[in-house]
């Protein structure tokens, strides 16, 4: 019983000085990173990003949405990710402005 007391005390005082990270601290490298993998992942087919691979493992290269104009625009890189976005996202969000 004892020992168990001591525990708990150790796990609740190192809660206690545990820095918190709230979501509300992101910057806007991790709002485009959240952006692109949202994208990706709501693309329907196996190969949206030029650095995707296909079911065989190929890299999807030219064969990408993001490669073939007029069709599917997911967002594969930072420079797909514009200003306004992220601040939408962060609209959306309720999160501060971070580092933008």
């Amino acid at each position: 019983m004892k020992f168990m007391l001591i525990i708990a005390t150790l796990i609740f005082s190192s809660l206690a000085t545990t820095p918190v990270f709230s979501k509300d601290t992101l910057s806007d490298k991790e709002v485009i990173d959240i952006l692109i993998k949202k994208s990706i992942r709501a693309y329907s087919g196996n190969c949206p990003c030029p650095f995707n691979v296909d079911r065989a493992g190929r890299r999807c290269g030219k064969r990408s949405a993001w490669s073939k104009p007029g069709g599917a625009t997911p967002l594969c890189y930072e420079s797909d990710v514009s200003k306004q976005m992220i601040k939408n996202y962060r609209k959306i969000h309720g999160l501060d402005s971070g580092d933008s």
